[in-house]
Formats: structure tokens, C-alpha cells, sequence
């Protein structure tokens, strides 16, 4: 009975290690209400911290009623970072890409305190090359704090001055993308949601294996 405890004790520590290195240090909210006429998950925003002094930062186009909102021209996505007083996040490597049908995305060029049209200033934007046919269905480029760090994801994006983490410049085009179509509306996305992270099942994965694995060494001790 001794040797079951100690293995149960031994799996269990196993699991709970697995736990923590399967959570990755990220979180993910949408970007909901737009001065368009269109509300719902227009684009998604995934912050991935990948240092105390650096991030990753991807804003995704959704699908909505066979629409989907691309983000191109000046403002094509804005954040604003939680950085001290009078110090910019640096910014780098900005990639857009487009799986749509003409496209040719950006270049992204980054700018400070721009207006995103009804939704305020956000510390740190990305303008895009001319307008719809240069838009992306996927923007990423990387933060990096120039004094400060960042404990969790979290606390890479703080709300400005109207209350939002993040907005975008917003192409509304039939899905799936097709440059020929042309824009059906433009306009900005603003979303302000701080959601937890969810873990897709991996708790009840990796207990259920540390369950089996326990039974097993059960087996094992009473033959």
C-alpha cells in the first residue's frame, strides 16, 4: 500500500509539472464593435508573452453572415502597450498575409499615438501600404519593453483613454477573399475584452493520464 501512495504521489507531481508548461503564457479577446454597423467577433487579438520583456501580438480576420473583415490602410492595427510614462514599446518585424484570391499585403510601417477613427489614441500603431488589395487577413509583429517588464500576458496591453485594448482598420469583403470583389464597407474595430485563458482540455488530458498511469502500477504491485 505504501509503494501505490508513493507512485500516486509521483504521477500526480508529474501531471501538476505537465499542467504548468502546457499553459502558455498568452490570452486572446476579440475585437467586437465597430462605426460600421457590423458588432459581433470581427477580429481576433492573441497577445503571447514570450519574455518578461517581449511579446508577440497577432490580430486575425473572422468570418461573420459570409463576411470577412480584412485590415489594411493607415491604422491597419493598433494596440497600446503598458509601458511607462514617456517610453514607447519597441516595436519589430511586422508580417502581414492574406489567403485571399489578389491580395498583395502592406508593407507595415509602425507609428506612435494614432487616432483610430471614433475609438480613440493607441501608443502603438501599424499603417499598411495603399488600401483594400494591399489588406491582410493576418497581422503579427513583436513588442519589446524599452523600460519595465511584463509579469503576464496581461499585462502587455492596457486600455486607453475610450476603454480598448486594440482596434483595426476594417475591410468588409465576401468570404471567401477575393481582391476582384472590391470592399463592401470600411471602417475601425475596437474590442476591450480581457478573457481568461482557456486550456482546450489539456487538464482533464493530462489527469486522466496520470489516472491511467496510476492504475497501471496498481496492476503492476499485486502481481
Amino acid at each position: 500500500m505504501n509503494k501505490i501512495k508513493y507512485i500516486a504521489a509521483v504521477v500526480i507531481a508529474i501531471a501538476g509539472l505537465g499542467l504548468q508548461q502546457a499553459k502558455a503564457d498568452s490570452f486572446s479577446f476579440n475585437l467586437t464593435g465597430s462605426n460600421i454597423g457590423f458588432s459581433g467577433n470581427l477580429i481576433s487579438v492573441t497577445v503571447n508573452r514570450t519574455s518578461t520583456g517581449s511579446a508577440t501580438i497577432t490580430f486575425t480576420s473572422l468570418t461573420q453572415s459570409g463576411n470577412i473583415f480584412l485590415m489594411g490602410g493607415q491604422g491597419a492595427v493598433a494596440v497600446n502597450l503598458n509601458v511607462m510614462s514617456n517610453t514607447f514599446g519597441a516595436t519589430a518585424s511586422p508580417a502581414g498575409t492574406n489567403s485571399g484570391t489578389g491580395f498583395t499585403p502592406g508593407p507595415l510601417n509602425v507609428n506612435f499615438f494614432q487616432n483610430e477613427d471614433g475609438f480613440g489614441s493607441f501608443n502603438t500603431t501599424y499603417d499598411s501600404f495603399d488600401g483594400f488589395t494591399h489588406s491582410s487577413d493576418s497581422i503579427s509583429f513583436n513588442v519589446v519593453t524599452v523600460a519595465g517588464s511584463w509579469a503576464t500576458a496581461h499585462d502587455v496591453l492596457t486600455a486607453n483613454g475610450s476603454g480598448f485594448l486594440a482596434a483595426a482598420h476594417i475591410f468588409v469583403t465576401s468570404s471567401p477573399a477575393n481582391a476582384a470583389n472590391g470592399a463592401i464597407n470600411t471602417g475601425f474595430a475596437a474590442g476591450n475584452g480581457t478573457p481568461s485563458v482557456p486550456d482546450g482540455g489539456t487538464t482533464a488530458m493530462l489527469l486522466g493520464a496520470a489516472f491511467g498511469v496510476l492504475g497501471m502500477a496498481r496492476r503492476f504491485l499485486k502481481m
